[in-house]
């Protein structure tokens, strides 16, 4: 077991004033009671105080890093670091010590055991083994390419630490590695889809949750922060072997179809860049809030349209209306902001949504929020340096200080009253239109429904309606919603008109689409629209216009946004239900129909049938 006698230490604090000197004087003192010689670092507001040399720190035997901000790690590579926060370092100063000498000697030990237990092989082995290693390690057996993830709760210390350890493993072994840290002002060194697709392997060194539907059909090796600075080449090297994912072959089961619809999604939104992908972000984390809010709003008129004080319909309308409802425009804004700064744009978005809606100016003022939000925090992040030592300010102080009080005037004073003037003039032109113009709208809404079927198109038509919910306009909801379950609808229906038409793969799809389509799912033509996009889309985009079309002109309302044919089942949550179900039906046989005809014009699929051996 190593022997632990000397001890180097950085303790730090973003004002680097009471913390960092209090944990520095607890680490001294507690240290020499327990017979440790230390030296110890300060990062204060003054610059840094008694600072470690080179020699303090090959000397020491072990690193002690109490720190709120980042302290870079690089001059710590190979020596058993413990990091920890600058007010545990002060309550809990032994301990914190007792737990570092530790981890320290586990560490020798288990360095210890993995040398002892390789039997020494004789000599002409050896040089064999020798020869072996030298060629696993060196760039001539094939220069690999790896990206990484880092990331740990305080996005401090170890999120740096690591990664700069698996850098330098990398490089060691002849690699090439790109990580990116995901601290606490957002993520830094960020992966893009060329550098993921050019990866041999994929390395998660996380004590934190990290998303990886990134890197499907990539090797991944997930490991801790601790373990990446303990082991870092062994770390790349056991990424590296593992097995390839299998690539699973399609049977045109239900399944296989629900997997390939699954797929299309995940590649459409993997390419969605730019202003379009932070406002489907911010959409994708508002419609949770929205459709729970909706659907336990149509759940109080089980009770009645107005349930009376204290009774359990208007609990529900309180927790529908007053607080879920609530939250749709700060939540929208929010995340919009988060997707363009990362954690940086979070605060000054949700502010800066909260207050769209206090100003009357709806979601229309969300998304203005939201992207204001984002880009000022980004600006803000990127272009305020602070010394390093202040650094750790930044995201907790500088940048949402600076961004909401920017978001907040530029929304009082110069945005609030004319996109709040829009949204009233557009709320007061739907709720007074004539059947006429509902019906123009209804076509409209429709048609874009099934135009890219879960694409741009789509999604604009979908978060207009949705949006319109909060200013108590519900007509098009109804109608979009309609006409966004028609497309699976329809062409499952075609499946069984025209069944000549269609082969025994697309007649098994038809099964899977009809669920797909009573859940408003219209992602479950998506199939059939990219295998013969000439023949499926107008007949989709014919059948979905139809629908939206009937559904304005009967004014069917909808308070639910999602739930597809199941919200019927809720009294009061769809106005004319009866007419509601119709203008699906009808919309359904249009498509079904029309797409029967249009494939007429294709030779008649035929079954694959063995031919009979000669």
């Amino acid at each position: 077991m190593k022997t632990i006698k000397r001890i180097a230490a950085v303790t730090a604090c973003p004002t680097g004033i009471a913390h960092t000197f209090m944990a520095a004087e607890a680490l001294r003192k507690t240290a020499e009671v327990m017979g440790y010689d230390i030296k110890v670092e300060t990062q204060g507001s003054e610059g840094v105080k008694t600072p470690l040399s080179a020699g303090d720190i090959a000397d020491a035997d072990l690193v002690i890093i109490g720190a709120d901000i980042h302290v870079d790690p690089s001059r710590f590579v190979g020596k058993p670091v413990y990091a920890t926060s600058t007010s545990r370092t002060i309550r809990s100063t032994k301990a914190v010590i007792e737990e570092a000498v530790s981890e320290a000697q586990h560490e020798s030990e288990t360095q210890q055991e993995s040398e002892v237990d390789v039997p020494a092989p004789p000599v002409a082995a050896t040089v064999s083994s020798a020869a072996t290693s030298v060629a696993s390690t060196s760039p001539s057996n094939g220069l690999k390419h790896l990206v990484g993830i880092t990331s740990c709760p305080t996005g401090i210390a170890h999120t740096f630490m690591a990664a700069e350890a698996l850098r330098k493993a990398a490089v060691e072994l002849g690699h090439e590695i790109k990580v990116e840290t995901q601290g606490s002002v957002g993520a830094k060194n960020q992966l893009t889809p060329e550098d993921i697709a050019q990866a041999d392997a994929v390395v998660i060194a996380a004590d934190t949750y990290v998303d990886l539907t990134r890197f499907k059909g990539k090797r991944v090796y997930e490991t801790s922060t601790k373990q990446a600075l303990k082991a870092g080449k062994g770390v790349i090297n056991d990424a590296l072997t593992l097995p390839e994912p299998e690539v699973q072959a399609t049977s045109g089961n239900g399944r296989d179809y629900l997997q390939s619809v699954q797929q299309v999604k995940a590649d459409r939104s993997a390419k969605r860049s730019g202003p379009y992908r932070h406002l489907l972000t911010g959409v994708s984390y508002m419609l949770p809030v929205i459709v729970a809010g909706g659907l336990i709003i149509a759940l109080s008129f089980v009770f009645g349209l107005e349930p009376e004080e204290g009774s359990f319909g208007a609990a529900l309308m309180q927790i529908g209306g007053e607080s879920a409802f609530a939250l749709i425009v700060p939540v929208l804004s929010g995340f919009i902001a988060f997707s363009i700064a990362d954690r940086p744009g979070l605060a000054p978005g949700l502010i800066g949504g909260m207050l769209a809606a206090n100003l009357g100016m709806g979601f229309l003022g969300g998304i203005l929020s939201g992207f204001l939000a984002g880009y000022i925090a980004l600006l803000v992040r990127d272009k305020i340096n602070l010394p390093a030592n202040l650094e750790g300010l930044k995201p907790v102080l500088v940048i949402p200080l600076l961004s909401t009080l920017a978001v907040g005037l530029l929304l009082v004073y110069v945005f609030g009253a004319p996109v709040k003037a829009i949204l009233d003039g557009l709320t007061a032109f739907l709720q007074n239109m004539g059947q006429t113009n509902a019906v123009i709208l209804g076509l409209i809404l429709g048609g874009m429904m099934a135009v890219d079927m879960g694409g741009p198109v789509n999604k604009a038509a979908y978060t207009f309606a949705v949006g319109l919910l909060a200013s108590s306009v519900f007509e098009p909801m109804a109608a979009v919603m309609a006409a966004g379950m028609t497309p699976p609808l329809g062409l499952a229906l075609g499946t069984l008109l025209a069944k000549r038409q269609f082969t025994d793969e697309e007649k098994d799809a038809g099964k899977v689409a009809t669920v797909l389509g009573i859940a408003f799912i219209t992602e479950g033509a998506i199939p059939f629209a990219a295998k013969d996009p000439v023949r499926v889309l107008p007949a989709c985009i014919a059948g979905s216009a139809v629908t939206g079309a009937l559904s304005m002109l009967f004014g069917c309302t909808l308070r639910a946004p999602h739930g597809g044919i199941f919200v019927l089942a809720i009294p009061n949550a769809v106005t004319q239900g009866g007419l509601y179900v119709v203008a699906i039906a009808a919309g359904t046989l249009v498509t079904a129909v029309a797409i029967a005809q249009l494939k007429r014009w294709q030779p008649k699929a035929k079954a694959a049938v063995a031919e009979p051996q000669s």
